[in-house]
């Protein structure tokens, strides 16, 4: 098992002495640790050098998060012939009280309705290869961010109906954007700036709440191909083809696509599996709200024992884009929602209770720091340890701090194998899975 020590090393380019010091004793305080993460109970697992006023110090220091996670990154994550996406989506987390920095009601999608608590954006480097996702970026939003803009008050029209005169048409690639798409905006470019040259991103992946013309205007602009979803009954056109009228505009859309009777030749895979079909077509089709061509993915599962259909409609701004990369890079999307699940499981996302604006925004930015941690830690386990997971890390780093204080109680220290052969048996106590091939 690694040490954590030098885990962290490469972070003392970033970091001050003192505050990569505290880092440490928190991260391993966190890997031991039972219960909720708190700022008490990290003080209480930290052992020497780790008492709650220095854990309180460490909290309201200003930390560049982002500058850490991409130098863990790079140092210990990174593959050099690898493909990398970036990925983003939001996280709610669920706050009581009134004194939280940002605290307000946000849309949940696991409680289906709006709740009370924080709401942040996260921003990941995915691997292709790795089928993981990194998370770099975490930033909070607040209401003005996510608030939908106002409607004036409708007044009575007592003259002509119809399009104002002497109106001129807007060009759909001139979007105005919201509030919430302008922070997403530059938060990426920072995110760009960050990672510099060091890793090739061609693609944004987001879910389904991207799926409109601004989203892609938006990532357009900053020179990456988008990939998300549309809605269910998106009206997609196939482009005319057919003679010219010969007078007017030439015509641009043709026949409107039809999802319970899309086209042969549109056709790219089919097969079957326990009595549910999926075709996959893929084709360039209009959409009268988007500004470009899209390159359309339809999947569509039929259930042969009851002949249900149901189908998703995945986009993506890359007319070169082959059906399976779209499918896969959509689908690794999700990895994020993985990150989000340890972060609230094992790191404490859920936990903390901080309210002032730096404590909170260090409190969620560490638990996403963790995330990266553990792969950084796991990953050579797995060598001989392949269904390693973040239950049996804390189960090694727990054996280890009762070994140890333990062996402290002692007139001198036993050898070190001793120790390693006595952190290995405490470790069987609380660990899930079991070593293909023990070192």
């Amino acid at each position: 098992m690694p040490d954590i020590t030098f885990v962290l090393a490469c972070l003392s380019s970033c970091l001050e002495s003192t505050t990569l010091r505290q880092l440490s004793r928190v991260t391993e305080a966190m890997l031991s640790m039972t219960g909720r993460v708190t700022m008490r109970s990290i003080a209480r697992w930290a052992g020497k050098g780790g008492r709650y006023r220095t854990i309180q110090r460490f909290f309201i220091t200003s930390i560049s998060w982002a500058t850490l996670q991409w130098v863990l990154i790079r140092h210990h994550l990174l593959d050099l012939d690898d493909v990398i996406l970036m990925g983003g989506d939001d996280v709610v987390v669920t706050k009581s009280g009134k004194q939280t920095y940002g605290l307000d009601r946000f849309f949940s999608s696991l409680y289906g309705k709006r709740v009370p608590g924080l709401d942040f954006l996260s921003l990941s480097l995915i691997s292709v290869k790795r089928r993981t996702s990194y998370p770099v970026m975490m930033e909070q939003l607040d209401k003005e961010h996510t608030a939908k803009p106002q409607e004036g008050s409708k007044k009575k029209s007592h003259g002509k109906q119809g399009r104002p005169q002497g109106s001129k048409n807007r060009h759909r690639r001139d979007v105005a954007l919201s509030p919430y798409l302008r922070f997403v905006q530059e938060t990426i470019k920072r995110f760009l700036e960050l990672i510099g040259d060091h890793v090739k991103v061609q693609y944004f992946v987001f879910d389904g709440a991207f799926g409109h013309n601004d989203a892609l205007q938006m990532v357009r602009q900053l020179g990456l191909h988008m990939i998300s979803k549309l809605r269910h009954d998106a009206a997609l056109y196939v482009p005319y083809d057919g003679p010219y009228a010969g007078r007017g505009k030439r015509k641009k859309y043709g026949k409107k696509l039809e999802y319970c009777h899309i086209p042969a030749e549109y056709l790219q895979a089919s097969f079957v599996e326990k009595d549910i079909e999926t075709k996959i077509y893929q084709t360039h089709l209009w959409h009268k709200k988007f500004a470009d061509l899209l390159n359309i993915v339809v999947i569509v599962k039929t259930n042969l024992k009851t002949q249900a259909i149901a189908h998703v409609v995945l986009f993506s701004s890359d007319l070169a884009l082959s059906y399976d990369q779209l499918i896969d890079y959509y689908r690794l999307r999700f990895q994020i929602e993985f990150n989000f699940r340890d972060a609230k499981q094992y790191w404490g996302l859920e936990d903390f209770m901080t309210v002032k604006q730096t404590p909170v925004y260090n409190s969620a930015n560490l638990a996403m720091f963790m995330v990266n941690v553990s792969h950084a830690v796991m990953r050579p386990m797995r060598t001989h340890w392949p269904e390693f997971s973040v239950t049996d890390l804390k189960a090694w780093f727990r054996s280890r701090k009762y070994v140890v204080e333990t062996l402290k109680l002692l007139p001198e220290m036993p050898e070190a194998i001793f120790i390693e052969q006595a952190i290995a048996r405490m470790a069987e106590l609380g660990r899930v899975n079991h070593a293909v091939n023990p070192v």
